[in-house]
């Protein structure tokens, strides 16, 4: 059975967006690439409509290119559960309100049970001083907190070996 996996909307970005000069930037879209051509068949993927709708916003060319990378992907319903633990979240002071709609992704992943949510957004989602926090948030409400991470962290296959030992 694959993992379940909540793509965050900084990924289609990523994917979709044209090569940027700034070099963390472009390593990311390629990253996200490989990922996406590579990787993706091995996890089973949701959205949310905020992640249609924030994919829609901006340059109409851009978001089209977006949408159509998540056109056939499955919905995760924002339930008043995901609307309680989103409060929840933002209560606890460690994302700012004016980020509501990250805890609000990081909320929908947690109350689906979604293994993984994966983004680029590592100020708000994906940022390990404030994991902990997160987690025993959703805890408090019977909602286990998903791995947050990059597509880089999930281009390790099975059974694929590391290290300088390792043959």
């Amino acid at each position: 059975m694959k993992s379940r996996l909540y793509l965050e909307t900084s990924v289609p970005s990523y994917l979709t967006s044209r090569p940027s000069r700034d070099l963390i930037v472009a390593g990311h879209q390629e990253l996200t690439r490989e990922w996406w051509d590579t990787r993706r068949e091995l996890f089973q993927i949701y959205i949310s409509q905020l992640v249609l709708d924030e994919a829609s916003a901006g340059d109409p060319d851009a978001a089209r290119s977006r949408l159509q990378v998540l056109n056939d992907l499955p919905l995760l319903s924002i339930t008043p559960q995901v609307v309680e633990l989103t409060s929840a979240i933002l209560s606890s002071g460690r994302i700012p309100r004016k980020a509501a709609s990250d805890a609000t992704h990081i909320a929908t992943a947690a109350v689906h049970g979604i293994e993984f949510l994966v983004t680029w957004n590592c100020t708000h989602i994906a940022n390990a001083s404030i994991a902990k926090a997160l987690a025993s948030v959703c805890r408090e409400h019977g909602c286990e907190f998903p791995v947050i991470c990059t597509p880089e962290a999930l281009m390790g296959g099975i059974g694929h070996v590391e290290g300088p030992n390792r043959r």
